[in-house]
């Protein structure tokens, strides 16, 4: 990737200004540059110079690392904080710039003056090098090199004990169980268990399936307080929770419940869920729409740093995936939600509220959800929305509700009917950032009391003027909206009055196959294919962001790489 120098962080990083707009500098072989101080004293007012302090990387998970950067001063916001990394002494990598946090409050939380951002796409158990350049007009430079790793997949132990369980013996060798062993479950029925055992970072303790068998476990199962244990391959008709757990891993599992289905309702540490089919109780029609609605069960829930939750299938819930809200929200933080496959999610397909700082909702499929996904609110953010595809969404594709603060939108492609990017509140959200999405509206209505606009392509009625959003692509019944206080009746009007200067105008020709937004949200939609087409409005118009690979002259507008394959959603 083409990599930032100082001169063009001034222009192009983490500020109010069109942060990533700019193309970067690269050395002569491609690589990225390294940044310098610039000479000279402060010329800056006392107050708008930055002193820096400390970082920390808290909480990295398998492929992401979280940076914080705390700072005083920088009053105006104009500071920038570039980045490039590398593993094991090799090349220099572009990061995109770290955001600019300034000191904040919401619902009763608060929040410091600093930096905040992401290095995202890593390999897991890799440590790396991450050179951070602070640079402020006003005064106050420094580079800084930290280094940080990620975390590993979790596995068994090499050459882990195997040992065979039977539902006769399960009692048996499950209280004898130590560090390291493998209890591998026969085929069969067994009773939901509570399991009062603890592995190691090195030597886990695994439960899981025989290979090929069909093990079924009729009852919940509770791991509360267990730290470092790997549940496989079992077939759960109940709930599987774990409350004040740490390095737990839920892989391949299938859960059918009435409730909720992966729950961990107080802190937990670095956990990990991948590859599980959760199917829950709440059926996909109007009655069931909303947080009052008729609807039950989180399919996951989490709160507490560090959890990676990827590649599963949830469907039929209240939230499809949640943290927690309100007071229980402790420390939410370095949590990636990537690539899971979640339908008829009657309230939130992903519910990432109360978020402190990089909750990154990475590559998920949403299909039937009455809101795509929650921010409310984000606690000074980042809160990263990146490369999504949302398909009958029916009110909202981003809830930023309750005075959220400082959400980040990327490469998203949302179709729906009604108003096609609508945030329907008068609670003043504040600090956006977005770039390079696709919103296709279609035909309004009113479904359980909520009336999803007429087909507009923006209604953002409660922004706040510092929302930044700009090189999206819109199309709906009329291209008419509001953003603030600012209405616009064209495209036209939409570039001269806003920050949309590169907006472009689109219809369900601009993908490849055009989808056909339903007459009604119900009964369910199969989720299309919305990929870009080839020569349309969404090729080649987006903005460089540093940082996030594309092809071409310049990135498409949307989810998808025009000729890129569609991603494994879902279990693997």
């Amino acid at each position: 990737m083409r990599a930032v120098v100082i001169a063009l962080l001034l222009m192009s990083a983490c500020g109010d200004d069109h942060h990533g707009d700019m193309p970067q500098d690269a050395s002569p072989d491609g690589a990225p540059s390294p940044p310098e101080c610039p000479a000279g004293p402060a010329t800056g007012a006392p107050a708008d110079q930055t002193t820096p302090g400390a970082t920390t990387t808290p909480s990295p998970t398998i492929r992401n690392l979280t940076i914080e950067w705390a700072i005083t001063g920088d009053a105006n916001t104009n500071a920038t904080v570039g980045v490039r990394y590398r593993s094991n002494g090799g090349d220099w990598h572009q990061g995109y710039p770290l955001r600019r946090i300034p000191a904040g409050a919401a619902e009763g939380f608060t929040w410091t003056n600093r930096f905040a951002g992401s290095v995202f796409d890593l390999d897991p158990a890799t440590a790396y090098d991450i050179e951070l350049a602070l640079l402020d007009p006003d005064g106050g430079c420094e580079i800084r090199t930290i280094t940080a790793a990620t975390r590993g997949i979790p596995a068994a132990m090499a050459g882990a004990p195997v040992k065979p369980v039977t539902p006769g013996t399960f009692t048996n060798v499950t209280n004898g169980a130590v560090a390291g062993d493998i209890l591998e479950l026969g085929a069969g029925t067994y009773p939901g268990f509570t399991f009062a055992k603890d592995g190691t970072p090195t030597a886990p303790i695994v439960i899981r399936a025989a290979s090929g068998a069909a093990v079924a476990i009729t009852g919940d199962v509770r791991l509360d307080g267990r730290h470092d244990v790997i549940l496989q391959g079992l077939s759960v008709t109940g709930k599987i929770k774990f409350n004040d757990a740490k390095r737990l891993a839920i892989i391949k599992n299938t859960v059918t419940t009435t409730e909720d289905g992966i729950v961990s309702l107080t802190r937990s540490e670095d956990l990990y869920i991948a590859d599980n089919t959760i199917a829950g109780a709440t059926i996909w029609n109007e009655p069931a729409l909303g947080a009052s609605g008729n609807n039950v069960g989180d399919g996951v829930v989490v709160t507490g740093p560090g959890h990676v939750i990827e590649h599963n299938r949830v469907h039929n819930f209240r939230d499809c995936i949640s943290t927690i809200e309100d007071a229980g929200a402790i420390d939410q933080f370095s949590i990636d939600i990537a690539y899971n496959d979640l339908s008829e999610c009657a309230d939130d397909g992903i519910e990432a509220d109360f978020c402190f700082h990089d909750c990154r909702v990475v590559g998920n499929r949403l299909t039937n959800v009455f809101m795509g996904i929650s921010s409310q609110p984000g606690l000074g953010g980042p809160t990263w929305f990146i490369r999504n595809a949302m398909f009958n969404v029916i009110l909202s594709p981003f809830k930023l509700q309750r005075g959220s603060v400082g959400d980040v939108g990327f490469h998203n492609t949302i179709v729906k009917r009604g108003d096609a990017f609508g945030i329907f509140t008068t609670d003043v959200f504040s600090r956006q950032y977005f770039r390079n999405n696709l919103f296709l509206g279609g035909p309004g209505g009113t479904y359980n009391t909520y009336d999803i606009g007429t087909g507009k392509v923006i209604s953002l009625d409660a922004a706040d003027p510092s929302i930044d959003i700009d090189y999206d692509g819109y199309g709906g019944t009329s291209f008419s909206g509001r953003i603030g206080a600012t209405r616009f009746a064209n495209i036209a009007e939409l570039h001269a009055m806003t920050t949309e200067k590169h907006a472009v105008e689109i219809t369900a020709a601009a993908f490849a196959m055009p989808p056909t937004i339903p007459a009604s949200p119900f009964p369910s939609q199969p989720p299309p294919d919305l990929r870009p087409a080839a020569g349309g409005p969404a090729i080649d118009t987006g903005v460089v962001l540093p940082g996030f690979d594309y092809a071409g002259a310049a990135p498409d507008l949307g989810a998808f790489e025009a000729g890129a394959p569609v991603p494994a959603y879902g279990p693997r």
